[in-house]
């Protein structure tokens, strides 16, 4: 599929068949992912892989902050990706001074970026995948053992799609525009 397909046709999977997701795939698409863009070429995302079962019911039912949704999507998904990034460096200069006035957000564009590539990559494989911002980073950097510097930007639920869910409206592109 083309770029354009890939980008129209991709939806939050909410739902996912049991079949296990294997780790070449996972390898293939983070290969292609590290090329989303980053300050600077900072390169700071990173994903954690969680194929352990009592990991993922662990960080389901004590990580999601109460939130249910996430804890079905979480239990039904036959894989987590924690998506990662290095402290202090997005956004930053060496020195440790701000090079933007979007302060510590950098970081956020970042990983918002990369995940979306890895999202947009695994439904080039066929998979599908929803990102998730409801949890407790606390539980969720115990029970992945987050590397201490680093911080947890969002989990995405991957899987083989269990629903072909239809495409939400949009607002036209002409609400979207502005040519000066």
């Amino acid at each position: 599929m083309n770029s354009i397909q890939n980008i129209k046709s991709r939806r939050s999977i909410r739902k996912f068949k049991p079949e296990p997701i294997g780790t070449e795939v996972i390898k293939e698409i983070v290969e292609a992912a590290r090329f989303a863009p980053s300050w600077k070429n900072s390169q700071t995302v990173s994903y954690t892989a969680v194929y352990d079962r009592e990991k993922i019911k662990n960080m389901a039912k004590n990580g999601m902050c109460g939130f249910a949704h996430n804890t079905e999507i979480c239990l039904g998904a036959p894989l987590l990706i924690i998506v990662t990034t290095k402290d202090k460096r997005s956004g930053y200069e060496r020195d440790g001074s701000f090079s933007t006035s979007k302060g510590t957000h950098w970081q956020s564009f970042d990983a918002g970026a990369a995940a979306q590539t890895f999202c947009l990559l695994a439904h080039e494989y066929g998979l599908g995948t929803v990102i998730m911002g409801i949890y407790d980073e606390d539980v969720i950097r115990s029970v992945a053992e987050i590397p201490e510097g680093m911080s947890v930007s969002a989990i995405i639920a991957i899987g083989v799609p269990d629903e072909a869910p239809g495409a939400p409206r949009r607002k036209p592109a002409k609400e979207l525009l502005r040519i000066i």
